[in-house]
């Protein structure tokens, strides 16, 4: 179980550390999928950094979120941190439900329906061993 255990994390945490490692280093497009939600937040809550510093935030906040989670190292708070962090990516960057191209539509439900999939990885873990 132990080995089953390790891969489980290994498989959860990788794709964190490389996609959160490109949106930290080359925010590009993650930055205009951000805006809409980012411009929502700011008429609540004042936030004082720029879209591109926030998505790169982000994107770091996953890979070290996602390293936690892989070696085993607080896994459990590395788990709640790319939870914070996945739901706003997935909010923002997956918002199927405002594109009108049916294909382009169908594309973002299927990365946000995949996106639910990788939150309940980290939900698991965050849920820790109950027996």
């Amino acid at each position: 179980m132990r080995l089953l255990r390790a891969a489980g994390r290994a498989f959860t945490g990788i794709p964190y550390i490389v996609l959160g490692y490109d949106a930290a280093t080359e925010p590009g497009m993650r930055v205009n999928a951000a805006a809409p939600l980012l411009d929502k937040a700011r008429a609540v809550v004042p936030v004082p950094l720029d879209n591109e510093t926030i998505v790169r935030a982000n994107g770091a906040a996953m890979a070290v979120g996602g390293a936690m989670v892989a070696s085993g190292f607080g896994a459990r708070v590395g788990a709640g941190i790319i939870a914070a962090s996945l739901i706003p990516t997935t909010a923002a960057g997956h918002a199927f439900w405002e594109i009108d191209d049916p294909m382009q539509r169908k594309m973002q439900q299927v990365q946000f329906v995949k996106n639910l999939t990788m939150l309940g990885g980290v939900v698991m873990i965050l849920a820790g061993n109950k027996k």
